[in-house]
């Protein structure tokens, strides 16, 4: 059981947090459906990591074959963004 506090707060119990690997920061999408709060956790993909990526393919590529068109690098962060997805 939960309880909203005055500002509209609700602590998830320790169990389910702990289950979910939720802690401080993590982000949930909240939404109402058919009387019930549904919350969900987001998984939000280190863009960082996915630019180096996506440069380290491209650098590779200009390196063995010489420089790329806007459509060969667009493939590869086309490529790249399906993998993350995955």
């Amino acid at each position: 059981m939960a309880v909203t506090s005055s500002k509209g707060q609700v602590v998830i119990p320790q169990t389910i947090r702990k289950k979910l690997g939720i802690g401080p920061k993590t982000k949930l999408l909240v939404y109402g459906y058919r009387g019930a709060v549904i919350m969900k956790k987001l998984e939000i993909p280190d863009v960082t990591k996915e630019l180096k990526g996506i440069f380290k393919r491209i650098d590779a590529r200009v390196a063995k074959y010489g420089e790329l068109t806007d459509e060969e690098i667009n493939e590869i962060i086309q490529e790249r963004r399906a993998k993350a997805f995955q």
